[in-house]
């Protein structure tokens, strides 16, 4: 029998991964949901896709809360379409199996930014 169920969701730069197993309870990263994401929209997020009742376990790095927190969410999702595939529909129609890909342009040689060239002056 499978003792969990597993699924990998990220956002820009962050990456959560997220464990689905039997019972009651939210830990990311060694600590309660409440401690790690501490507004209540961000907590809100993460247990989003959560259909069912079931015990979360997330280790999460890079990018900030709001990233994390979605990250979780498209985790949480694709693990829940592991446990029950009929479950597709739903979470497809609210959004929570699709990964947002957005990332900060990288700085190119002779840039100032991504894009933003040198102030011109003509003297």
């Amino acid at each position: 029998m499978i003792k969990y169920y597993e699924g990998i969701g990220r956002r820009k730069t962050a990456v959560a991964r997220v464990r689905l197993s039997r019972g009651v309870g939210f830990v990311v990263n060694d600590k309660s949901l409440k401690d790690y994401f501490g507004g209540s929209e961000l907590r809100r997020i993460a247990k989003e896709s959560l259909l069912k009742k079931m015990k979360v376990s997330a280790k999460v790095k890079g990018g900030g809360e709001r990233s994390q927190a979605e990250a979780v969410r498209h985790g949480v999702a694709r693990g829940l379409l592991k446990l029950d595939a009929t479950l597709k529909p739903a979470l497809k129609v609210e959004g929570y199996l699709s990964r947002d890909p957005r990332k900060k342009e990288r700085k190119k040689p002779g840039l100032k930014k991504a894009r933003r060239g040198p102030q011109w002056s003509k003297r």
